[in-house]
Order: structure tokens, then C-alpha cells, then sequence
């Protein structure tokens, strides 16, 4: 399986249950694993038949910013079907990383999207 791996890519976006969470821009670290349609074997190396990553990058970061959400989970999921949606990916695989409780270094949801066939 070929994959693409984005690690700790840094969004700030409004997020968070209290209103008063939400009210100012918050860090979060986001890490994607895309399958592309198409193998790395037969890519010729034309990036227009695999994930531009660059691009999914600026698109990612503009869904965290584009409106304030409550829970990372909307988040991740938002993501994870974006990807599949607009780029050339079978399958994304989606983490989002909050740094809000105390006493721990995150906290982390998982979302897996599958294109539909």
C-alpha cells in the first residue's frame, strides 16, 4: 500500500464546548495518512495522478479557520471527507491534536473517511 503521510501540520482555529474556549484562536496540530487512487508505480512522475499535498495542506488549514466548531471531532471528520471529496485518495486517515487539559500533553481524536465507490 502507498501511502501519504502530512505530520503536525499547525492550524489555529476557534474551537471548544465553553464559549469562552472558543473566543480566542487556538493552536492545533493535525496529522493525515492519504492512499492515493493511483500506485506510486504508475504515477510516471505526474503529480496530477497522485495528492497534491501542498494543496491539501492550504485547504485543511482553511477548513479549521472557515467558522468556529465546538468539538475537534467535527473537526477531524470535516477533514477526513474533504480529502476524500477533492483529492485523488481511496482512504484518509485523520488526527487532531488540542493542547487545553492540564496535567497532559493532548488531546487527540482519530477519523478514517473511505471513498465511496
Amino acid at each position: 500500500m502507498n501511502q501519504i503521510v502530512i505530520k503536525g501540520l499547525e492550524v489555529e482555529t476557534h474551537i471548544g464546548v465553553p464559549d469562552s474556549e472558543r473566543s480566542a484562536p487556538q493552536r492545533l496540530l493535525i496529522d493525515v495518512t492519504l492512499t492515493p487512487q493511483v500506485p506510486f508505480s504508475e504515477l510516471q512522475d505526474d503529480i496530477a495522478k497522485t495528492v497534491d499535498y501542498d494543496l491539501a495542506t492550504q485547504r485543511i488549514a482553511a477548513l479549521a479557520g472557515d467558522r468556529p466548531r465546538r468539538l475537534i471531532e467535527t473537526l477531524a471528520s470535516e477533514i477526513a471527507e474533504m480529502l476524500v471529496e477533492e483529492f485523488s485518495a481511496v482512504r484518509a486517515d485523520v488526527e487532531v491534536r488540542k493542547f487545553v487539559l492540564p496535567q497532559t500533553e493532548y488531546v487527540a481524536v482519530r477519523c478514517t473517511r473511505l471513498r465511496e465507490i
